[in-house]
């Protein structure tokens, strides 16, 4: 009986390769017709077909470093084809970009293509699951439909999500999921819950009983502010925040949840230093040293973890003097001894500077869990996906290897910061506050990354159904000439827009004075869903269809969010329209 069903499985996987390769077989014979070869093998970069690169020259940059040539063809030799993921998506992500005759011109091609894409991506293995959770922030002109977000966390098996606030969609889009969701309350809202028990009962209520069901959200954490004790606020939370988080927790207890749900404080690696620059010598900062004592004995006693934020991109950002080595996991810098303990890296000697500040405190058994860590890959000279991808592939590793610091042997926690680019996020702290997400403002991801933290990188699944405004932008006319009006409109452009990739450094900072001007042109035209009342600038600038992007420097086409919702009724109205008029024709 065993013998047959093990038989009948294998028949079965069997079965599936052979569609996979059908599948793959019919896929490269489309790409050859989309690239208007006959029967050559399909062979981008290095070997590019020229009919593909004279007709589809207005496809954007990353279309030409696609399909590296020792892995991705069609072999005429064998009915396998190989079409990794990082390629697909970013073929799909770069079709928009087409111009409006070529698509038409191969729309039937087109169509197939996209179809036997997503036969070809579902036929692929599913990844392993993530190490990290990560921080879903959305602080941005133009947000992702929620509902995408969740398939994009699904795809690429990440279990873990923090929020920053308990909105409504995100967290209804959570349900049925089981991905383990950490609940945020804003530092605005904290004074009315510290003062009012009524009001923490009341956010318990709304935000997580009537989640808890069958099918309902997996909660497991309320974080109680946000980094409230930064040095920057001036003490505006430091008499709020600890009544507040015993407000909530007492509030999920009276309502049967306290076992479960767990509230904490988020709070930056700022709250603890250390004298000596050693982790012997850490504690926490003389500040605000009673109030840490009570807040950590707080959790301790109801068995919730001290939550914190460590970033050694800052560390390097803020001190030209550190060693940049000293950054990373890669055993590269001089070590640092305290008291016979070795230290490779920061993130180890902060972690475990926390870790003395909480034996000294008199909870040396209390839970860490790392709420964030990262690193931005634009608006600063060390902010870039090549130190971001270095700096990722050393601490996965660390993380799923259970390796632990010395001082934390074991399994590390931790959420990583963060998952989608923010462009509305302030620059108050530096130009890289919003880039530090793993994918794009649209979903697309930035570099090849393994998750797992096994050393597989490759790129993460992109975002699915993510619809795009027209390709289109805004551009300096070269024809007017007022040179003495343009430096105003570029203030104000990048006032209202995000000009951070054109800073020193970063992705952008290369352009001449004129490409840097139609750069701010456009970030402002797209954050404003493209009105054309938003390219005038004066005269000084017109809408073209030519992308101007060059060079890693990305000229972005905005996504239709439902934060523009005025230009997604238009789009249904045209669908609307198109569907009604079909049905006439067919009843006529």
């Amino acid at each position: 009986m065993q013998h047959k069903q093990v038989e009948r499985e294998r028949e079965r996987e069997r079965e599936r390769e052979r569609e996979r390769e059908k599948n793959h077989s019919k896929l490269c014979h489309l790409l050859r017709l989309f690239s208007g070869e006959k029967s050559a093998p399909v062979r981008f970069l290095h070997q590019q077909p020229t009919s593909f690169a004279n007709t589809h020259n207005s496809l954007r940059s990353p279309l030409l470093r696609l399909f590296p040539a020792k892995h991705d063809h069609c072999s005429n030799a064998s009915s396998i084809y190989f079409f990794p993921s990082t390629s697909i998506h970013l073929l799909l992500s770069s079709l928009q970009y087409l111009s409006g005759a070529d698509l038409m011109a191969r729309a039937g091609h087109v169509h197939l293509l996209l179809s036997m894409l997503a036969l070809a991506v579902a036929a692929g293995p599913a990844d392993a699951a993530s190490v990290v959770g990560v921080n879903w922030g959305t602080m941005a002109s133009h947000p992702l439909n929620p509902d995408i977000v969740v398939r994009l966390l699904k795809d690429n098996g990440i279990t873990k999500v923090k929020l920053f606030d308990a909105d409504d969609w995100t967290v209804s889009s959570l349900a049925g999921t089981g991905i383990e969701t950490m609940l945020g309350i804003p530092n605005n809202q904290l004074e009315r819950i510290a003062k009012s028990y009524g009001e923490a009962k009341d956010w318990v209520n709304a935000n997580i009983t009537r989640f808890l069901h069958s099918g309902g959200v997996n909660i497991k954490y309320v974080a109680v502010g946000n980094e409230p004790f930064l040095e920057s606020y001036n003490g505006t939370f430091i008499n709020i925040t600890l009544p507040a988080l015993q407000n909530i927790q007492k509030a999920l207890d009276e309502a049967g949840h306290g076992d479960k749900i767990k509230a904490t404080v988020p709070l930056n690696a700022d709250v603890y230093d250390s004298g000596s620059n050693t982790p012997s010598a850490g504690d926490f900062r003389a500040n605000i040293h009673t109030l840490m004592v009570q807040l950590v004995k707080f959790l301790h006693s109801n068995r919730s973890p001290f939550l914190v934020n460590i970033y050694p991109f800052l560390s390097l950002y803020q001190n030209k003097d550190f060693p940049f080595d000293f950054a990373f996991f890669d055993d590269q810098s001089s070590p640092i001894n305290d008291k016979g303990v070795s230290y490779t890296n920061v993130f180890d000697a902060n972690f475990d500077t926390l870790v003395w500040s909480l034996k000294k405190a008199g909870v040396p058994d209390m839970k860490i869990i790392v709420g964030e860590v990262g690193w931005p890959t634009d608006g600063d000279k060390n902010a870039n996906t090549a130190n971001a991808q270095r700096f990722y592939r050393g601490l996965l590793k660390k993380l799923s290897s259970n390796k632990g610091t010395p001082l934390h042997p074991g399994y590390i926690e931790a959420y990583v910061f963060g998952l989608i680019d923010e462009d509305f996020k302030s620059v108050a702290p530096g130009n890289f506050e919003r880039h530090w997400g793993i994918f794009r403002y649209d979903g697309q991801p930035k570099f090849s990354i393994d998750l797992s933290g096994q050393g597989n990188d490759r790129f993460p699944i992109a975002a699915k159904n993510v619809t795009y405004l027209p390709a289109q932008w805004c551009v300096l006319d070269t024809s007017v000439n007022n040179p003495s009006a343009l430096p105003g409109n570029m203030d104000y452009a990048c006032q209202y827009g995000d000009c951070t990739a054109l800073a020193d450094g970063s992705s952008c900072s290369n352009l001449d004075s004129k490409a840097r001007s139609s750069y701010a042109f456009n970030m402002y035209f797209q954050i404003q869903d493209q009105d054309v009342e938003a390219c005038v600038f004066g005269g000084l600038a017109k809408i073209t269809t030519k992308n101007m992007s060059r060079d890693g420097c990305l000229f972005p086409v905005q996504i239709v969010s439902p934060a523009n919702k005025s230009y997604a009724m238009s789009l249904m109205g045209v669908v609307a329209a198109a569907l009604i008029a079909a049905v006439s024709m067919v009843l006529l």
